[in-house]
């Protein structure tokens, strides 16, 4: 990098150092020195991921008037009980791509194989502190395949028409972020409701 470059790079937002603090079997925590755009620099706790694919199945067809989705109720120690959640999970190797990710995290969770797979969107989960990026999908003409859980995964699979899913999203029963953004998502820019 030339001393002109350095110059230029010297006052933009952005990472000056890293110290480590923890590396998990899931995340990684350290504390970065950050320079914020203002010129001003600061610590800032940082949890780093690999990111995720969420997926919500669709039983029915994707036109029918109240399609029947599949939900996982999950138990979560983190929140102290059981969430309802789309299944969802995140890479098994680097490089891993996300279609793959939400396949597999599909079928291992439910038992259900997507014939079809479409990209929603994707969203940060918590960008204060966190890098996590969850790309969420819609698959539809499912087809039975094989679950296979992880020893700390306790899961129940749960089908409902998409107006009963968006009724707990609306009363407070649904409370995962990934769930109800993708539930609000496909209800809005694939059901068109």
């Amino acid at each position: 990098m030339s001393e002109e470059q350095a110059g230029q790079d010297a006052g933009r937002p952005g990472l000056l150092s890293s110290r480590p603090v923890h590396r998990g079997r899931v995340v990684d925590l350290a504390v970065d020195t950050v320079r914020f755009p203002d010129g001003s620099t600061g610590e800032l706790d940082m949890i780093r991921h690999p990111g995720a694919a969420a997926v919500l199945p669709v039983l029915s067809p994707m036109d029918s008037a109240d399609p029947i989705v599949v939900l996982i109720r999950q138990y979560r120690y983190a929140t102290g009980g059981w969430l309802y959640e789309v299944p969802a999970g995140k890479p098994e190797r680097p490089g891993e791509p996300w279609d793959d990710v939400a396949r597999r995290e599909l079928e291992e969770e439910t038992g259900l194989r997507a014939g079809t797979l479409r990209l929603l969107t994707g969203i940060y989960t918590a960008p204060g502190f966190t890098d996590e990026r969850i790309h969420l999908y819609v698959a539809g003409d499912l087809t039975a395949g094989t679950q296979s859980r992880d020893a700390d995964e306790f899961i129940d699979v749960v089908r409902l028409p998409l107006s009963r899913a968006l009724e707990m999203v609306r009363d407070g029963e649904v409370t995962d972020a990934k769930t109800i953004c993708t539930l609000l998502y496909a209800a809005g820019f694939v059901f068109g409701r």
